[in-house]
């Protein structure tokens, strides 16, 4: 079984740069990228960090304030000519919703640092990464980019209204976020949780306490290898001892693989179910 998931992440990870040809920007005008970078204290590096402000944002009353998303893979979010495995579309999705429902929300996503995506995403060492980053990572979220954000822009920067989403080993990160910062993130989606991938992780949080109040949205598909639906499932059994039925999710769609496109589809359902968008 680790084979086959290991195969599976080892065809994502070398997944290649979409051609020339496809390459044009998909951004949206309200996308931007911050400069510069961001140091991530501990780790020796810094990150680009990209930003979507809802369509209201520029002519909003100077107290109007938003809920916050924030995602891993920043590259992926918004734009084709910088993902290397497709786009999750989310500024096309949340423009939209924004004029179906009014619910706006703005995103910051944090881009991956490629050949370091492993380390800085895994909350334990194990096969998948000998040395594992995610605390010094979910500080650099924390400590460092939640706070430029929330005092460059109209934040809500409660724990209720704020998100944490990703996918794989992203998923696998934000299981630990919600462990690790139980006063920061209140919402989060847990996206094909690379659980293999994350050693012994599951086994040594699976009675961890969780934070009183959090809504959590799991999704796998089930061509992603044997062992993503049982782990996934075996998470949100877990979770569903401490957390009221209403604020826990699970949701499993048998033909979907390990990709952005399937990530992508349901991206708008789970932001939905989080912030309870009718």
């Amino acid at each position: 079984m680790k084979l086959t998931f290991a195969l599976l992440m080892l065809a994502f990870a070398l997944a290649s740069p979409a051609t020339e040809a496809a390459t044009a920007s998909t951004a949206q005008p309200n996308v931007s990228v911050l400069s510069p970078p961001l140091a991530m204290p501990g780790l020796a590096r810094s990150r680009t960090i990209r930003l979507y402000l809802p369509p209201s944002y520029a002519s909003a009353p100077a107290d109007k304030r938003y809920p916050v998303i924030y995602m891993h893979d920043g590259q992926n979010l918004f734009d084709a000519a910088t993902s290397y495995a497709g786009e999750w579309g989310v500024d096309e999705t949340l423009n939209a919703l924004a004029k179906t429902t009014g619910f706006e929300a703005i995103v910051v996503g944090i881009d991956n640092g490629g050949e370091k995506r492993m380390a800085e995403l895994s909350p334990v060492a194990s096969w998948n990464a000998k040395v594992a980053e995610g605390r010094a990572y979910l500080g650099f979220v924390v400590d460092v980019v939640k706070p430029l954000i929330d005092s460059r822009y109209r934040t809500l920067p409660d724990r209720d209204h704020t998100a944490i989403m990703g996918s794989s080993m992203g998923g696998l990160i934000n299981h630990a976020a919600l462990l690790w910062h139980p006063g920061v993130f209140g919402r989060a989606a847990l996206f094909s949780t690379a659980y293999e991938a994350g050693g012994k992780f599951l086994d040594q949080v699976i009675d961890a306490r969780l934070p009183t109040g959090a809504r959590v949205y799991f999704y796998a598909g089930g061509n992603e290898g044997s062992a993503m639906v049982p782990d996934t499932q075996r998470a949100a059994a877990a979770f569903a001892k401490q957390l009221p039925a209403a604020d826990l999710a699970l949701r499993i769609v048998p033909a979907n693989g390990h990709n952005e496109a399937a990530w992508r589809g349901e991206f708008e359902a789970a932001v939905r179910w989080m912030f309870s968008i009718k």
